[in-house]
Protein backbone atom coordinates (compact mmCIF):
# COMPACT_ATOMS: atom_id res chain seq x y z
CA UNK A 1 0.00 0.00 0.00
CA UNK A 2 1.47 3.38 -1.29
CA UNK A 3 -0.10 6.49 -0.57
CA UNK A 4 0.60 10.25 -2.78
CA UNK A 5 0.18 13.62 -1.19
CA UNK A 6 -0.81 16.30 -3.48
CA UNK A 7 -0.49 19.77 -2.23
CA UNK A 8 -1.48 22.95 -4.80
CA UNK A 9 0.10 25.98 -3.43
CA UNK A 10 -0.52 29.70 -4.60
CA UNK A 11 1.18 32.09 -2.23
CA UNK A 12 1.23 31.85 1.46
CA UNK A 13 4.34 30.31 2.22
CA UNK A 14 3.67 29.99 5.72
CA UNK A 15 1.14 27.66 5.42
CA UNK A 16 2.57 25.53 2.96
CA UNK A 17 5.25 25.58 5.27
CA UNK A 18 2.94 23.90 8.02
CA UNK A 19 0.97 21.95 5.88
CA UNK A 20 4.34 20.07 4.88
CA UNK A 21 5.86 19.90 8.50
CA UNK A 22 2.34 18.42 9.82
CA UNK A 23 2.80 15.35 7.18
CA UNK A 24 6.73 14.94 8.52
CA UNK A 25 5.14 14.76 12.11
CA UNK A 26 2.84 12.41 11.21
CA UNK A 27 3.46 10.68 7.90
CA UNK A 28 1.35 7.49 7.14
CA UNK A 29 2.53 4.02 8.38
CA UNK A 30 3.35 2.90 4.58
CA UNK A 31 5.34 4.34 2.10
CA UNK A 32 4.27 8.06 1.20
CA UNK A 33 5.27 10.25 -1.68
CA UNK A 34 4.20 14.18 -1.60
CA UNK A 35 4.05 16.38 -4.47
CA UNK A 36 3.47 20.26 -4.63
CA UNK A 37 2.40 21.37 -7.59
CA UNK A 38 2.76 25.39 -7.07
CA UNK A 39 0.21 27.05 -9.26
CA UNK A 40 1.56 30.28 -10.21
CA UNK A 41 2.84 31.79 -6.53
CA UNK A 42 3.64 35.13 -6.99
CA UNK A 43 5.67 34.75 -3.91
CA UNK A 44 8.57 32.47 -2.62
CA UNK A 45 6.52 29.76 -1.92
CA UNK A 46 8.01 27.26 -4.20
CA UNK A 47 11.54 28.23 -3.64
CA UNK A 48 10.80 27.79 0.66
CA UNK A 49 9.28 24.33 -0.51
CA UNK A 50 12.63 23.59 -2.63
CA UNK A 51 15.17 24.89 -0.18
CA UNK A 52 13.10 23.26 3.29
CA UNK A 53 11.63 20.13 2.20
CA UNK A 54 14.15 18.61 -0.62
CA UNK A 55 11.97 14.95 -0.17
CA UNK A 56 8.94 16.82 -1.82
CA UNK A 57 8.56 16.38 -5.40
CA UNK A 58 8.15 19.85 -6.90
CA UNK A 59 6.44 20.68 -9.77
CA UNK A 60 5.91 24.96 -10.55
CA UNK A 61 3.69 25.84 -13.66
CA UNK A 62 1.65 28.60 -14.23
CA UNK A 63 -2.04 29.81 -12.56
CA UNK A 64 -3.26 26.70 -13.90
CA UNK A 65 -6.41 26.21 -11.41
CA UNK A 66 -7.06 23.54 -8.75
CA UNK A 67 -8.37 20.51 -11.13
CA UNK A 68 -5.64 21.04 -13.20
CA UNK A 69 -2.62 21.30 -11.01
CA UNK A 70 -4.08 17.99 -9.15
CA UNK A 71 -4.32 15.96 -12.34
CA UNK A 72 -0.74 16.67 -12.85
CA UNK A 73 0.37 14.89 -10.18
CA UNK A 74 -2.30 12.17 -10.25
CA UNK A 75 -1.78 11.10 -13.71
CA UNK A 76 1.94 10.73 -12.73
CA UNK A 77 1.91 8.74 -9.14
CA UNK A 78 2.08 5.03 -8.84
CA UNK A 79 0.76 4.84 -5.87
CA UNK A 80 -2.16 2.86 -4.53
CA UNK A 81 -3.84 5.96 -2.92
CA UNK A 82 -4.11 9.48 -3.37
CA UNK A 83 -4.71 12.47 -1.25
CA UNK A 84 -5.67 15.80 -2.37
CA UNK A 85 -4.36 18.20 0.76
CA UNK A 86 -5.37 22.24 1.08
CA UNK A 87 -1.96 23.70 1.72
CA UNK A 88 -4.19 25.91 4.97
CA UNK A 89 -4.41 22.35 6.41
CA UNK A 90 -2.67 20.32 8.96
CA UNK A 91 -2.60 16.63 9.79
CA UNK A 92 -2.68 15.52 13.12
CA UNK A 93 -1.32 12.08 14.37
CA UNK A 94 -3.26 8.77 12.99
CA UNK A 95 -4.95 10.98 10.30
CA UNK A 96 -3.50 9.51 7.50
CA UNK A 97 -4.07 5.80 8.74
CA UNK A 98 -7.55 6.33 10.06
CA UNK A 99 -8.96 7.12 6.83
CA UNK A 100 -6.20 4.72 4.59
CA UNK A 101 -7.69 1.91 7.05
CA UNK A 102 -11.21 2.53 6.27
CA UNK A 103 -10.43 2.29 2.56
CA UNK A 104 -8.75 -0.46 3.08
CA UNK A 105 -11.35 -2.14 5.24
CA UNK A 106 -13.99 -1.51 2.29
CA UNK A 107 -13.60 -2.23 -0.71
CA UNK A 108 -16.25 -0.23 -2.57
CA UNK A 109 -15.13 3.26 -0.75
CA UNK A 110 -13.99 5.54 -3.50
CA UNK A 111 -13.36 8.39 -1.39
CA UNK A 112 -13.16 9.22 2.27
CA UNK A 113 -13.01 12.62 4.01
CA UNK A 114 -12.06 13.46 7.63
CA UNK A 115 -13.40 15.69 9.97
CA UNK A 116 -12.40 19.39 9.55
CA UNK A 117 -11.41 21.45 12.12
CA UNK A 118 -11.30 25.55 12.27
CA UNK A 119 -8.70 27.17 14.26
CA UNK A 120 -10.84 27.72 16.99
CA UNK A 121 -12.15 24.21 17.48
CA UNK A 122 -15.52 23.90 15.89
CA UNK A 123 -16.22 22.01 13.08
CA UNK A 124 -16.11 23.08 9.30
CA UNK A 125 -19.49 21.97 8.53
CA UNK A 126 -18.37 21.69 4.78
CA UNK A 127 -16.18 18.40 6.19
CA UNK A 128 -19.65 16.38 4.52
CA UNK A 129 -22.33 17.75 2.70
CA UNK A 130 -25.42 16.79 0.20
CA UNK A 131 -25.58 17.55 -3.39
CA UNK A 132 -27.19 21.07 -3.27
CA UNK A 133 -30.66 21.46 -4.59
CA UNK A 134 -31.90 24.65 -5.64
CA UNK A 135 -34.19 24.93 -2.25
CA UNK A 136 -31.25 24.23 -0.12
CA UNK A 137 -28.41 25.77 -2.11
CA UNK A 138 -31.00 29.34 -1.84
CA UNK A 139 -31.49 28.31 2.04
CA UNK A 140 -27.54 27.54 2.65
CA UNK A 141 -26.49 30.81 1.19
CA UNK A 142 -29.34 32.66 3.00
CA UNK A 143 -28.02 31.36 6.16
CA UNK A 144 -31.96 30.10 6.86
CA UNK A 145 -30.50 26.47 5.73
CA UNK A 146 -27.72 27.07 8.60
CA UNK A 147 -29.90 27.79 11.09
CA UNK A 148 -30.05 25.64 14.20
CA UNK A 149 -33.40 23.58 14.46
CA UNK A 150 -33.50 24.09 10.22
CA UNK A 151 -35.87 21.87 8.78
CA UNK A 152 -34.10 18.87 6.59
CA UNK A 153 -35.05 20.06 3.39
CA UNK A 154 -33.53 23.61 4.28
CA UNK A 155 -30.05 22.40 6.09
CA UNK A 156 -29.43 18.78 4.10
CA UNK A 157 -26.70 20.58 1.80
CA UNK A 158 -24.90 20.24 5.29
CA UNK A 159 -25.35 16.36 5.20
CA UNK A 160 -27.22 16.95 8.70
CA UNK A 161 -28.82 13.23 8.54
CA UNK A 162 -25.27 12.37 9.89
CA UNK A 163 -23.94 13.28 13.50
CA UNK A 164 -20.38 15.50 13.01
CA UNK A 165 -19.28 12.86 15.09
CA UNK A 166 -20.57 9.87 12.93
CA UNK A 167 -19.15 7.89 10.30
CA UNK A 168 -21.03 7.06 7.56
CA UNK A 169 -21.86 7.65 4.01
CA UNK A 170 -22.48 11.11 2.37
CA UNK A 171 -22.74 12.97 -1.02
CA UNK A 172 -19.12 14.78 -0.74
CA UNK A 173 -16.50 15.48 1.71
CA UNK A 174 -14.84 18.74 1.21
CA UNK A 175 -11.65 18.99 -1.52
CA UNK A 176 -9.32 20.36 1.52
CA UNK A 177 -8.88 16.48 2.29
CA UNK A 178 -10.29 14.20 -0.14
CA UNK A 179 -8.35 10.42 -0.09
CA UNK A 180 -9.49 8.74 -2.69
CA UNK A 181 -8.65 5.30 -4.45
CA UNK A 182 -6.76 5.67 -7.72
CA UNK A 183 -8.46 2.28 -8.88
CA UNK A 184 -11.25 3.81 -8.23
CA UNK A 185 -9.80 7.36 -10.16
CA UNK A 186 -8.79 5.29 -13.49
CA UNK A 187 -12.61 4.44 -13.30
CA UNK A 188 -14.29 7.16 -12.69
CA UNK A 189 -12.11 10.06 -14.16
CA UNK A 190 -9.94 12.80 -12.93
CA UNK A 191 -10.60 16.40 -11.46
CA UNK A 192 -13.24 18.15 -14.32
CA UNK A 193 -10.65 20.65 -15.45
CA UNK A 194 -13.91 22.62 -16.48
CA UNK A 195 -13.51 24.27 -12.92
CA UNK A 196 -10.70 26.78 -12.15
CA UNK A 197 -11.99 26.64 -8.54
CA UNK A 198 -14.19 25.69 -6.34
CA UNK A 199 -16.90 23.26 -6.94
CA UNK A 200 -14.84 20.46 -8.68
CA UNK A 201 -14.60 18.49 -5.33
CA UNK A 202 -18.75 18.18 -5.18
CA UNK A 203 -18.67 17.01 -9.21
CA UNK A 204 -15.60 14.61 -8.38
CA UNK A 205 -18.05 12.72 -5.70
CA UNK A 206 -20.76 12.87 -8.02
CA UNK A 207 -19.14 11.18 -10.36
CA UNK A 208 -17.99 8.43 -7.94
CA UNK A 209 -21.37 8.07 -6.91
CA UNK A 210 -22.80 7.26 -10.60
CA UNK A 211 -20.05 5.17 -11.02
CA UNK A 212 -20.86 3.07 -7.82
CA UNK A 213 -18.15 4.20 -5.71
CA UNK A 214 -19.46 5.49 -2.29
CA UNK A 215 -18.11 8.39 -0.62
CA UNK A 216 -17.58 8.45 3.65
CA UNK A 217 -17.05 10.39 6.18
CA UNK A 218 -14.56 9.51 8.27
CA UNK A 219 -14.79 11.33 12.17
CA UNK A 220 -11.90 9.41 13.37
CA UNK A 221 -9.50 11.51 11.83
CA UNK A 222 -9.30 15.20 11.89
CA UNK A 223 -7.31 18.01 10.40
CA UNK A 224 -6.90 21.80 11.08
CA UNK A 225 -8.69 23.57 8.06
CA UNK A 226 -7.56 27.57 8.30
CA UNK A 227 -10.38 27.89 5.82
CA UNK A 228 -9.85 30.51 3.15
CA UNK A 229 -6.23 30.72 4.30
CA UNK A 230 -5.02 29.83 0.98
CA UNK A 231 -7.10 32.37 -0.59
CA UNK A 232 -6.10 35.18 1.83
CA UNK A 233 -8.95 35.59 3.21
CA UNK A 234 -11.94 36.81 1.18
CA UNK A 235 -12.60 35.91 -2.33
CA UNK A 236 -11.28 38.19 -5.32
CA UNK A 237 -13.21 38.86 -7.97
CA UNK A 238 -11.48 36.46 -10.10
CA UNK A 239 -12.47 33.54 -7.33
CA UNK A 240 -15.58 34.84 -6.62
CA UNK A 241 -16.16 34.93 -10.73
CA UNK A 242 -15.06 30.90 -10.75
CA UNK A 243 -16.85 29.85 -7.84
CA UNK A 244 -20.39 30.84 -9.19
CA UNK A 245 -19.16 29.67 -12.42
CA UNK A 246 -18.35 26.63 -10.78
CA UNK A 247 -22.16 26.30 -9.51
CA UNK A 248 -23.51 26.56 -12.75
CA UNK A 249 -21.04 24.17 -14.14
CA UNK A 250 -22.01 22.06 -11.26
CA UNK A 251 -25.85 22.74 -12.19
CA UNK A 252 -26.22 22.27 -15.97
CA UNK A 253 -23.95 18.96 -15.60
CA UNK A 254 -26.08 17.40 -13.27
CA UNK A 255 -29.66 19.09 -12.35
CA UNK A 256 -30.82 21.32 -15.31
CA UNK A 257 -31.24 17.86 -17.20
CA UNK A 258 -33.75 16.69 -15.13
CA UNK A 259 -35.50 20.25 -13.70
CA UNK A 260 -38.19 22.53 -16.34
CA UNK A 261 -36.86 25.41 -18.79
CA UNK A 262 -38.27 27.97 -16.07
CA UNK A 263 -36.68 26.12 -13.08
CA UNK A 264 -33.38 26.58 -14.83
CA UNK A 265 -33.62 30.38 -16.00
CA UNK A 266 -34.62 31.38 -12.33
CA UNK A 267 -31.41 29.24 -10.85
CA UNK A 268 -28.95 30.67 -13.17
CA UNK A 269 -30.42 33.98 -12.67
CA UNK A 270 -30.23 33.80 -8.99
CA UNK A 271 -26.82 32.60 -9.53
CA UNK A 272 -25.66 35.82 -11.53
CA UNK A 273 -27.97 37.74 -8.72
CA UNK A 274 -25.59 36.40 -6.53
CA UNK A 275 -22.50 37.17 -8.26
CA UNK A 276 -23.02 40.55 -8.84
CA UNK A 277 -24.03 40.92 -4.83
CA UNK A 278 -20.71 39.39 -4.12
CA UNK A 279 -18.72 41.36 -6.27
CA UNK A 280 -20.43 44.29 -5.23
CA UNK A 281 -19.57 43.32 -1.59
CA UNK A 282 -15.98 43.04 -2.17
CA UNK A 283 -15.80 46.48 -4.06
CA UNK A 284 -17.21 47.99 -0.86
CA UNK A 285 -14.58 46.10 1.43
CA UNK A 286 -11.80 46.95 -0.42
CA UNK A 287 -12.89 50.64 -0.91
CA UNK A 288 -13.55 50.75 2.98
CA UNK A 289 -9.64 49.23 3.64
CA UNK A 290 -8.00 51.22 1.48
CA UNK A 291 -9.38 54.08 3.38
CA UNK A 292 -8.99 52.79 6.44
CA UNK A 293 -4.86 52.49 5.22
CA UNK A 294 -4.74 56.15 4.23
Amino acid sequence: MSLAVVVVSHGQPDLVRACLQSLRRHPASDAIEVWVIDSGSPDETPDVVAREFPEVQLLRCGNVGFSHANNLALRQTKASYALLLNPDTEVFEGTLDRCLERLEAEPDIGVVGCKLVLPNGELDHASKRSFPTPLSALAHFTGIGRLEGAPGALSQYRATHLGDDEAGDVDAVNGAFMLVRMAAVHEVGLLDEGYWLYMEDLDWCKRFWEAGWRVFYEPAASALHVKGGSSGGRRRARQEIAFHRGMGRFYRKFEAPHRTAPLNAAVYAGIGAKLALSLAAGSVERAFARAQNG
